[in-house]
């Protein structure tokens, strides 16, 4: 199954990409033989200024027809690793093809964005920059993995 982050926004050369690629280099490594992977980020950018409504239909636009889609949102579900690691097995395992999560921009997800999410993920009560959500996710892609091959990178 492939999967995709699709976000909102360029990310520069800095810290933040360096570990993205990071992760998503072992996940890719990992999640070969899971059939999970590899995992791309799809960058979406939008110049024109139109606020969530806009950056919104930009993202539907980067979003497969057929993709299971995950929305990160701080009223999503909160879930531990190991639960995040079981959910990405079962929709791999119900035959989907890609699995999109999709990141917004500064502002959230416009409600057409979270209107065609399967469900909706939240990684804590806080609000965390965007940018750093790019990061989280990359982490805990690589993380389920791990514990979907019963690596030692996890510990409970």
């Amino acid at each position: 199954m492939r999967v995709r982050i699709v976000a909102m926004g360029r990310l520069r050369q800095g810290p933040e990409l360096t570990l993205i690629n990071d992760y998503l280099d072992r996940f890719a490594k990992t999640g070969r033989s899971l059939s999970l992977g590899p995992a791309e980020v799809i960058e979406v950018d939008d110049r024109k200024g139109g606020g969530k409504s806009t950056e919104g239909a930009a993202l539907i636009k980067a979003i497969g027809n057929d993709d299971y889609v995950i929305a990160l949102d701080e009223r999503g579900k909160i879930k531990s690793s190991p639960e995040f690691a079981k959910d990405l097995a079962d929709i791999r395992d119900q035959g989907h093809q890609t699995l999109s999560f999709v990141i917004g921009g500064a502002d959230g997800l416009d409600q057409t964005v979270l209107n065609r999410a399967h469900t909706k993920l939240s990684f804590g009560m806080m609000v965390w920059p965007h940018m750093l959500v790019r990061v989280m996710m990359s982490e805990q892609l690589y993380r389920a993995a791990s514990i979907l091959s019963g690596g030692p990178y996890h510990r409970v």
